[in-house]
């Protein structure tokens, strides 16, 4: 079973979200909008399956971190999370919540041997 396909996106919090938006796109050229950036790649394995990569700064002060106590949070893409989280009940891995649907995916929160609260997605572009 495959478990890691890719990187879904980088969070860090920001004294300015709105501001380091901005820097990005003027200094470094991201096409910013209001939840960071969006970088489109292509799939490895299908040459036509397009992908995505998110980059999105957040509030100093928010709480979407927690229980992390650190400033950043890497959003890995999966494949068959429903699967993967029952392997990792298994193996003992802390599972922070309850596995969400969205329109673009499904999506549960884990932490990591160091307290890294890691968020797992399983794109819908991927079934």
């Amino acid at each position: 079973m495959k478990r890691v396909t890719g990187i879904g996106g980088i969070f860090f919090k920001s004294k300015d979200p709105e501001k380091m938006r901005e820097w990005y796109q003027k200094h470094l050229g991201l096409n910013t909008n209001p939840y960071g950036a969006t970088f489109e790649w292509y799939e490895g394995d299908d040459s036509t399956k397009k992908a995505s990569t998110q980059w999105s700064p957040f509030k100093e002060t928010s709480k979407y971190f927690d229980p992390s106590t650190k400033d950043f949070m890497i959003n890995y893409r999966v494949e068959n999370l429903v699967q993967l989280v029952e392997e990792l009940k298994k193996e003992g891995v802390t599972i922070l919540d309850q596995i969400e649907t969205f329109e673009y995916g499904k999506f549960i929160h884990i932490m990591d041997a160091e307290g890294n609260k890691i968020e797992l997605w399983e794109p819908a572009d991927s079934e």
